[in-house]
């Protein structure tokens, strides 16, 4: 039986009492705070356009947001319309991040700005395709990729747009796979201490693991990504026929992706209204944290989920790396990483402090590769390989996803 829950009557009064006489707790980030690498003419808010509404709209109109459209979430190669791609997810997470802001009475165009930016620096493949990557750049440099660390790198490196400190550390810290019973701010001033924590990241996993956000819309939009893929997730596995969705059993926040979102973000408002922290109650957190194992048990770690990526992408993109860093290397201008990649970046009218073909090879590489999309990514193989035994099939709208060929 479906099982819905609702706010308290006690705390539904208050929250409609303050709004009504203005007595609403103002607890979410104050514009006036803002901090920005530069100052800028064209970034100084107004009435119309106000600080993070500035952001949004660099974010939604960066290059690589478009892309979000075919990157899929979870199931890749994979012809079906109806399971989640990023630009759904990224939506998503803002929609409940939001209902939850303004609930709290928090900033919701910094929550917008973080949800909407917080996996543009995803590569193909969802996470399988980032471990892939991260093997490489580790392989050939020691240091790591990480869709999270490389979003801040999007929009604020490869495209200089001058993004706020407080949205880049939502981005950066946003890691949905840490969840927390209780989100306490970290409190971050300056972009000289946001530097430092970033280039550690490239070199300490453990350090990355442990990123906490600064402010309560990052910590809002950090629990809202858990919430938005739980359930959608379980959704998409059951279309590809994966698992049954009704092996989910939760009786705690329900197993469908309606009552998990409902119930947590009801859970949510009434445990952080008017605190300084985000917070679940002990039993929906422990519920949350069964949800995500049984997740990881039923869609993430199947063998259905990765065989073919590890036996078509994995060795694609390694070929693809080296290629890449090979014509990189010897200035090979006819080069797709020059014709679609460097020729693209040096487009944008931002201003730079150093031309970004002078960045790293191996990190220009990673930039190229991280910015594909799935398809993409396969008609590159074919244009630089095209005599390559590596084929990739996708599952058909008519195949049997039971009987998918693996090979």
């Amino acid at each position: 039986m479906l099982k819905y829950e609702s706010l308290s009557k006690t705390l539904s009064e208050q929250i409609e009492y303050e709004k009504q006489t203005g007595t609403f707790a103002r607890i979410g980030f104050d514009n006036r705070k803002v901090v920005r690498r530069n100052t800028v003419k064209t970034d100084v808010p107004s009435i119309w356009r106000p600080t993070f509404v500035h952001d949004i709209d660099k974010i939604m109109h960066c290059p690589y947001y478009n892309r979000y459209t075919d990157k899929t979430q979870v199931f890749s190669l994979i012809k079906n319309d109806d399971i989640t791609r990023r630009s759904l997810h990224v939506q998503l997470v803002s929609r409940i991040a939001r209902t939850i802001g303004h609930a709290l009475n928090l900033n919701l165009d910094l929550i917008e700005a973080i949800a909407l930016g917080h996996d543009i620096g995803h590569p193909p493949f969802a996470h399988t395709g980032e471990h892939y990557l991260d093997e490489l750049y580790s392989a050939h440099t020691g240091r790591h990729f990480y869709h999270n660390i490389h979003s801040v790198r999007v929009l604020d490196r490869i495209f200089p747009f001058n993004i706020t400190l407080q949205t880049l550390s939502g981005i950066a810290s946003h890691n949905g796979e840490q969840e927390l019973e209780e989100y306490r701010p970290i409190p971050l001033d300056s972009f000289e201490e946001f530097d430092r924590m970033i280039e550690r990241c490239y070199e300490d996993r453990l350090y990355t693991a442990n990123l906490l956000p600064s402010t309560l819309e990052g910590s809002v939009v950090r629990i809202a990504d858990i919430i938005a893929y739980l359930g959608k997730d379980r959704q998409d596995a059951a279309r590809v026929k994966i698992v049954d969705e009704n092996a989910f059993v939760n009786e705690d926040i329900g197993s469908i992706n309606a009552e998990i979102i409902n119930n947590l973000v009801v859970n949510i408002i009434e445990n952080s209204y008017g605190k300084p922290y985000i917070k679940l109650d002990r039993k929906h957190f422990k519920a949350l944290q069964a949800s995500k194992r049984d997740n990881y048990c039923m869609i993430y770690d199947s063998a259905a989920t990765r065989a073919k990526l590890d036996l078509t992408a994995k060795p694609m993109m390694a070929e693809i790396y080296g290629q890449m860093l090979e014509d990189l290397t010897h200035n090979n201008r006819y080069s797709p990483i020059f014709t679609h990649h460097l020729d693209c970046v040096d487009k944008v009218h931002y201003k730079r402090n150093t031309p970004y073909q002078s960045e790293e090879p191996n990190q220009i590489v990673v930039d190229y590769i991280a910015s594909m999309t799935e398809n993409y990514f396969i008609e590159l193989h074919r244009f630089l390989f095209p005599n390559s035994d590596l084929k990739v099939k996708f599952l058909g709208y008519f195949d049997d996803p039971t009987s998918a060929n693996t090979k």
